[in-house]
């Protein structure tokens, strides 16, 4: 019997593995973070179906976010500790039991605590922060590309998803939308990362990139140092939570991220009904919803890979300027509703605005990576949590009070300036240079 030979591919699989993180990352996020983006297509009917007000109904999404709060710091450690087998595994079984109680509810403590608590809150762990805490860690010189097509997939996902949910929810109601996606959670999410999911390229003797580890350096000469590196001191310092937070830096990335968030989520939730109120019909709302994620996939593997060339402060700037574009967008639409300015919004928060995503991921690994990033960047997650929920019920709360969205629009664009300011003083430029800066000063 004659031995067939090891393919040559076969013996590329461990450079090639990187890729297949976030080829899993990529199906996760499509499927899990849609699940609680969702919550603007259950919203109209929920509120259609009990009657309460929009800053009660909307404070399921809000308080699912603060819940995010308490966990994100749980996910980073449990990520550095666990992994992201058992770390997305937890969240995908919280969020399909979430969605299956969500089909008992009766009264808006029951939907705080099941669409809230356990979808939103127990998404985190396969939304950004979980794949955040570990993702940047298989990639340096192609950093921003390589989030950007991860986080990409929750883009195709939306497109794929709120088309099909709408239907479900038009054909047999709400609650069966949500018994699909729960199930769709279980079947798909629930076995991928557990049988094939990695945290860190160490596992199989790699270096980011693919790259095989370097000899040791012979004895009596110093490592050499990644040309990448700008702030040698920072680069060499280890790390812990505790140190990183006595820096000015990590407080600007929580500031950004607070505003980055509230601007991001107090929009997706609330423009689907701000559509219908305006008279665009229901269907086009939550094609708009849907589309805006498509367009963001552009954004996030454009920009992330622009990102990479260009430095991570103006990835992110480009993001906040698609806000206050979209933001601007909806104010006039009240009066000149039409085609043009409705393709404008989705075109300026999906192109631009999604070029937040990859540089999320990425800005902190350029500042704090190393063995304790996943608890740093769970931390980090904490300010991102506050803003996404703070968005939300404020946007809500604005309604009742006033009878408009405008106040809360005008805030959500002032919100985006903000975040970009507190970007550029957070600097990851004068801590690592991006691949396509590095010699250029």
């Amino acid at each position: 019997m004659t031995t067939r030979p090891v393919p040559a591919w076969a013996d590329r699989l461990p450079f090639y593995y990187g890729w297949v993180v976030i080829a899993i990352a990529f199906i996760t996020m499509a499927i899990g973070v849609n699940a609680r983006t969702a919550f603007s297509l259950l919203y109209p009917p929920i509120l259609e179906e009990f009657g309460w007000s929009r800053g009660v109904t909307a404070a399921a999404f809000s308080l699912g976010f603060f819940a995010s709060a308490a966990y994100a710091p749980l996910i980073g450690t449990m990520m550095d500790r666990w992994g992201p087998r058992f770390v997305i595994s937890v969240s995908a079984v919280s969020v399909a039991v979430g969605l299956a109680l969500t089909t008992v509810i009766a009264e808006p403590w029951q939907l705080y605590a099941t669409l809230g608590v356990l979808v939103v809150g127990g998404s985190l762990g396969m939304a950004y922060t979980g794949h955040g805490s570990f993702v940047p860690r298989w990639f340096e010189r192609k950093r921003g590309l390589a989030v950007g097509i991860a986080f990409s997939g929750v883009g195709l996902g939306a497109m794929a998803m709120f088309p099909w949910m709408q239907a479900l929810i038009d054909g047999g109601g709400w609650r069966t939308a949500c018994w699909s996606v729960a199930l769709l959670v279980l079947v798909v999410v629930l076995p991928l990362n557990m049988l094939f999911q990695r945290q860190d390229p160490a596992e199989l003797g790699l270096r980011p990139d693919g790259d095989v580890a370097p000899a040791p350096a012979p004895a009596g000469q110093a490592p050499a140092v990644p040309a990448n590196v700008v702030d040698r001191a920072w680069v060499a310092t280890e790390w812990t939570l505790a140190r990183a937070m006595r820096t000015a830096r990590f407080w600007w990335l929580a500031g950004g991220f607070i505003s980055g968030m509230f601007t991001w989520y107090l929009v997706m939730v609330h423009q689907t009904q701000f559509l219908i109120d305006i008279g665009v019909s229901r269907e086009r709302a939550a094609m708009a919803l849907g589309v805006v994620p498509l367009f963001g996939v552009i954004g996030q593997i454009g920009f992330g890979h622009l990102s990479d060339r260009i430095g991570r402060e103006w990835g992110w700037t480009i993001g906040c300027l698609g806000f206050v574009i979209c933001y601007g967008t909806l104010l006039l639409m009240k009066s000149h509703t039409g085609m043009p300015l409705l393709a404008l919004m989705v075109i300026s928060q999906g192109v631009l605005g999604y070029a937040m995503t990859p540089n999320y991921g990425s800005i902190p690994a350029e500042i704090f990576q190393g063995s304790h990033y996943g608890s740093i960047f769970g931390w980090l997650s904490v300010s991102t949590a506050v803003g996404a929920s703070a968005g939300p019920w404020i946007g809500g709360v604005i309604y009742d009070e006033t009878g408009s969205y405008d106040m809360a629009f005008a805030l959500g664009l002032v919100a985006a300036v903000l975040s970009s300011a507190c970007i550029w003083m957070a600097s990851p430029r004068k801590v690592r240079s991006v691949a396509g800066r590095i010699g250029r000063g």
